[in-house]
Formats: C-alpha cells, sequence, structure tokens
C-alpha cells in the first residue's frame, strides 16, 4: 500500500511545542479543559452531521465508537464535582437495559460493559452486570480456537473469521480490561484466566518484538510505506497502550500476571516517547513521523493517558515520560475549537490515513478525556497549584 501525502491535507503549519507549555497544569485547569470536551459531545450525542464520513453504527451507543466516549465519561465522573456525568451513564445504561453488543464473540462489543460495571458499583447494583456475565459464560463455554489471520471470509459474511478472537490490536482496548473488571466484580476468576491466556496469544502473534510496536492485524506483517519503513498504526499502538493501563489498574500488585503486563508497558513506552513529534502529537503512522505530517488527537490521546498514568503510578521513569505526556497535553488542547468540539480525530480505519482539523469522533473525544483524567490526576499528585 503507498502511503497518503499527510502534507496535503494540513490546513496551516502546526505550531511546535514551546519550553512554557512544558510546565504542569493546574488540576482545575485540567478538569476545566476535560469537561467542555465532555460536555460538547454529550450536547451532540444524538446528532451526527458534524461526522459526515461515519458509519451507521456510530449511532448505536453500544458499538465500540460510542463505547469509548461512555467508558472515559465514567473517569471523569469519579473526579468531577458534576452529578451530570455519572447520571448520563446510568441514563444510559438503563435505557439500553445493560446489554452489550449484538455480536457474541465480538471484542468491539464487549467495550461497553466496561461502564455497566462502574455503574453497578454506583447505584445500578447487579442487574448492571447480569447481561454481561451472560454474554461472558456463553463465550467461555464456547471458546473460540480459530487461528488469528486477518483473512476475510466469504463475500458478504461481514467480518473476518479470526474476530471472534482477538486478531486485531484494537481489541486488547475493547476485551481485556472488561473481563478483568467483571472478575473483580463478580469474584469469578474464570474471566480474568481467559484475558491473561487470549492476550498472550495476540502479543505474541502482532508485537513485533524489534520495533518493540504491534502491527494493527496480520495484513501488515509484511507492508511498507513509499520509504520501505514499517507500518505502526498511532492509534493501534493507542489502544493496547490504553488497554495496559486499564488491565494493570485492576491487578494486584503481587498478581502473578502484572509483571508481564508492566514489562510490555514499559517496552512499548521506551520506544513511543522516541516517536513524538516536536508538536507534541504522534503521528498517524509513527515511524513517518516528520515535520509535514498532520496532527492526530485520538492515537495522541491515548498515549498521553498511558504515559500520565505510568509517571503518576510510578510504572514509568518521571524524568523521562513527565514532559512527554505535557506535551501531549497541549498538543491535544490545540486540536480543541472554542466550542469544546475535538478535531484532527482520524476516521474509522485500520491503518494510519489521512485526516483534518474539522474531523471529530467519539472515540477521539474518548481518549481526550481518559488522557484528561489521568493528567489532572497526575497534576493534584504532584501538589500543583
Amino acid at each position: 500500500m503507498s502511503m497518503i501525502a499527510f502534507s496535503a491535507v494540513l490546513a496551516a503549519p502546526v505550531a511546535l511545542i514551546s519550553p512554557a507549555q512544558v510546565q504542569m497544569s493546574r488540576p482545575a485547569d485540567i478538569l476545566a479543559a476535560t469537561q467542555r470536551v465532555a460536555d460538547w459531545q454529550i450536547a451532540h450525542r444524538d446528532t451526527f452531521d458534524h461526522m459526515p464520513a461515519a458509519s451507521r453504527s456510530v449511532r448505536n451507543p453500544r458499538d465500540w465508537q460510542q463505547a469509548t466516549f461512555w467508558v472515559a465519561l465514567t473517569e471523569l465522573a469519579d473526579r468531577s464535582r458534576s452529578p451530570a456525568y455519572a447520571k448520563a451513564v446510568l441514563d444510559l445504561g438503563r435505557a439500553e437495559n445493560w446489554r452489550l453488543g449484538d455480536k457474541p464473540f465480538h471484542a468491539d462489543d464487549q467495550l461497553i460493559a466496561q461502564s455497566w460495571i462502574w455503574a453497578s458499583r454506583k447505584g445500578a447494583g447487579a442487574a448492571a452486570i447480569a447481561p454481561a456475565r451472560i454474554y461472558f459464560d456463553r463465550v467461555l463455554a464456547q471458546r473460540p480456537t480459530g487461528d488469528l489471520a486477518f483473512v476475510p471470509g466469504p463475500p458478504r459474511s461481514g467480518d473476518p473469521p479470526c474476530t471472534t478472537r482477538w486478531c486485531w490490536c484494537d481489541a486488547l482496548f475493547m476485551a481485556p480490561p472488561t473481563l478483568l473488571r467483571l472478575t473483580r466484580s463478580t469474584g469469578d476468576t474464570r474471566y480474568a484466566a481467559f484475558a491473561h491466556e487470549e492476550f498472550r496469544a495476540t502479543t505474541d502473534y502482532l508485537y513485533d518484538r524489534s520495533e518493540r510496536l504491534f502491527f494493527r492485524d496480520s495484513r501488515f506483517f509484511d507492508r511498507r510505506d513509499t520509504h520501505g519503513r514499517k507500518l505502526f498504526w498511532s492509534r493501534g499502538n493507542g489502544w493496547v497502550m490504553a488497554g495496559l493501563v486499564r488491565i494493570l489498574q485492576q491487578l494486584d500488585r503481587k498478581d502473578p500476571h502484572r509483571a508481564y503486563y508492566t514489562g510490555l508497558f514499559r517496552d512499548m513506552a521506551a520506544r513511543l516517547v522516541t516517536l513524538q513529534k516536536a508538536d507534541g502529537y504522534w503521528a498517524p503512522s509513527l515511524l513517518d513521523n516528520g515535520a509535514d505530517t498532520p496532527p492526530e488527537s485520538s492515537g495522541t490521546g491515548f498515549i498521553t493517558y498511558a504515559f500520565a498514568w505510568g509517571v503518576d503510578t510510578r510504572v514509568l521513569d518521571r524524568a523521562t515520560y513527565r514532559p512527554a505526556a505535557i506535551r501531549g497535553w497541549a498538543a491535544l488542547q490545540k486540536a480543541v475549537r472554542n466550542d469544546g468540539r475535538l478535531g484532527w480525530v482520524q476516521q474509522v480505519s485500520d491503518r494510519p490515513d489521512t485526516v483534518s482539523e474539522s474531523d471529530t469522533q467519539f472515540y477521539g473525544t474518548g481518549a481526550f478525556l481518559l488522557a484528561g483524567s489521568a493528567m489532572y490526576d497526575l497534576a493534584r499528585h504532584e501538589g500543583v497549584r
């Protein structure tokens, strides 16, 4: 596949991050910026004319596109004094009867359960996780064992057969943290055991240990850009980094699996920190990170989230990753319009692609909210005033 000339979509030169912008913002300012973006998205949750390229599935709140936002909104709800964010999640869950997506094995349809599990602890009770338990009990009873090669099925057959398992790296954000949260909520360790086994299988298959980055899926093992570089997608690797955060949050310090995930998290972070651009963003194609590549806020949001959380919890070295997190957050601020709408979000894809200032999406807003929540925690714990 020949890579698109990213410079052609730049509306204007992107400002570099100045030394003043590597200073940590005040917690109140971070929270206000995060709430402004969340408020815009909530106000436009039922209008879609601002996303002309979006598929019809974006209208389904249980689809991964919206689910990313609703999951991230739970993090904001835990930090904001406003009850509106928790109410929005609880109201949605009740309206949807706490259902997951309609596909019985697809990771994308499992993400929304993270919001329902959160809701179960915020007043919704056991009813909020009952459908998730039924869903995943069926998965365990009929556990898919197919190949992880991303090969299309027969014409008009829908998703490739391998998507009954986690054969694309995005799935590592969607499914494993959901299963680990379900184990914590129910005490049933089968869900966590399944997650650990399948996560390792996907990582063994898709992780390039020489580059310390994930291929999106097996179709990209041998693909190169016009300069002969491997194709590593920013958002795809962002999904993995954010997924690792949400996995590690569920593991006790003495959990025997923790070292594995921590090692992978640090390994990827050490590579990603070298790929951040001078403007604070990560490029859509991580190895094509020259000055002429455009901003991209979804991958940048997820990576900033991971770095900020890693520094705050001392999983990552403060001197190395704190400046990168601050630069990432400063870059994300530049992608927000005056009305709170987030731009520069690459649209639904499976690879690096074009992106423009007006492009937005629920999952981009979700990445922003996750980054904001982690930056807020970091600034607050540092005692920034």
